[in-house]
């Protein structure tokens, strides 16, 4: 039986508003959707995503984050992304056309699990304000973060303040606070009598 010919896959670079940060955008899906997969240290994607064990051998990352189709690298101050931006894209690219697996086939369930827990998924809503806070950030808020090679979940709605995490190119992104007070909780404020505030949970 012949193995289908898997056609090259290829990969750009985004600027992302988080300077720290960098989008790469494969040609094919990296995991499947709703999945997420956040590294923060060398030693956490151990065992775990070889991808992101392969561009944590760079000296200068800090932080890998997995979603969909794109890769979001976070670096250190020690080089600037003019200087590492074209090789770090083709390394991650010779390495999708190559090994190209993105998880171990017998990574530890515990193990995803934390990784798409760092990521976060929303928390569970314990009332119709929770819910349609979910609704909002799902349906308008989340497109554009994800977009940015970020993601934002729900944690919880008390006394009018909203609290959400900021993952991938949000976290630690000074801009990102800004989105976050004018844009989300304005939004917010909008669709859900109530909400007063909206803040980002420390990590």
């Amino acid at each position: 039986m012949e193995t289908a010919q898997r056609s090259p896959v290829t990969v750009y670079a985004e600027m992302t508003p988080n300077p720290a940060s960098m989008r790469f955008v494969s040609s094919r899906q990296l995991v499947q959707d709703g999945r997420l997969l956040e590294f923060r240290n060398p030693d956490e994607p151990a065992g775990v995503s070889p991808l992101a064990e392969k561009v944590f051998n760079l000296p200068f990352v800090t932080g890998v984050f997995i979603s969909g189709n794109f890769i979001t690298v976070s670096k250190n101050d020690a080089v600037t992304w003019d200087l590492v931006q074209m090789e770090l894209r083709e390394y991650i690219q010779e390495y999708m056309n190559t090994d190209g697996r993105v998880v171990y086939d017998d990574a530890p369930a515990q193990a995803l699990a934390d990784a798409n827990e760092r990521a976060t998924t929303h928390a569970d809503a314990v009332g119709p304000d929770d819910d349609k806070i979910i609704r909002v950030l799902e349906e308008y808020i989340r497109p554009a973060v994800e977009g940015d090679g970020g993601h934002i979940a729900f944690r919880s709605f008390r006394d009018g303040v909203v609290t959400v995490t900021l993952r991938g190119s949000c976290s630690g992104c000074p801009s990102s606070m800004v989105t976050l007070k004018q844009g989300i909780e304005n939004l917010l404020k909008h669709e859900v009598p109530g909400v007063r505030e909206v803040v980002a949970e420390e990590l």
